[in-house]
């Protein structure tokens, strides 16, 4: 705000406020009058108040604030919950569809009744400034995924003594089973771990212990995660955050 703004904003401010100071002994005419047009100026203002509020209240665009476990080395929000999307969205949603640099949907629908949306987050509880909307109206296939490339930081240094950990916050219109399945890729191989989500819980996470695969620490290239949508027909499925950790486990 420059000089002149704020020496007009004081004018203002001391005007208005001696004339709610006179306003008992006020001729009723101008009183009318003043009433009117504070009316005026007092629905500006609570648009104003309502949409800064609504703005300031978001979690701001580009974040990394997360709840990042202890001990752990590597940490990522993937851009769909992060930055605004080129293209915020798609309607029947074809197969190997990419939604953001590193997310992409598969499908076998042999008729496409899906739709993808990005959306701005507002609750006082995300983080996130992002969510993904997902709306499934008839489902003729047989399966429905969303597979999330993790940057080259994720494998980098990657031992298998590491655990790598998805938090996630879930809304749906009625129950169904999400699975998550990490793929590990070392040379030619890849090393799978499948986990249920618990969605009946508060805190929705799991974790992928690298202790019980065949991996090749020299040879590891990269990973993804897959999420699989078990029977989603005629469902909304709202994804507030995802993000994924990894962190070395104590030492015995």
């Amino acid at each position: 705000m420059g000089v002149f703004d704020k020496f007009f904003y004081q004018r203002v401010l001391d005007r208005w406020s001696k004339a709610a100071r006179a306003a008992r002994d006020t001729d009723l005419s101008t009183l009318r009058r003043q009433r009117s047009r504070a009316k005026q100026l007092q629905a500006r203002l609570n648009e104003l108040i309502a949409v800064s509020e609504s703005r300031l209240a978001l979690p701001l665009i580009g974040t990394k604030a997360m709840r990042r476990p202890a001990g752990s080395d590597w940490a990522w929000r993937p851009q769909l919950w992060r930055e605004p999307l080129m293209t915020p969205g798609y309607a029947s949603v074809e197969n190997k569809t990419s939604f953001g640099p590193e997310a992409t949907i598969f499908h076998d629908c042999k008729v496409t009744e899906l739709t993808v949306r990005q959306l701005r987050n507002h609750r006082d509880s995300d983080l996130a400034p992002f969510g993904m909307r997902m709306d499934v109206f008839r489902f003729d296939g047989s399966y429905l995924s969303m597979v999330v490339d993790l940057p080259e930081e994720a494998a980098q240094g990657l031992k298998k003594r590491h655990l790598v950990r998805m938090d996630t916050i879930v809304e749906m219109e009625k129950p169904l089973e999400i699975f998550a399945r990490l793929n590990v890729k070392h040379g030619p191989n890849t090393e799978q771990i499948v986990r249920e989500l618990p969605l009946h819980e508060e805190e929705v996470m799991v974790e992928f212990d690298l202790a019980y695969t065949k991996m090749n620490e020299k040879r590891v290239e990269r990973m993804w995660v897959d999420l699989i949508f078990e029977g989603p027909e005629m469902n909304q499925i709202i994804l507030r955050d995802v993000t994924f950790s990894r962190r070395p486990r104590a030492e015995l």
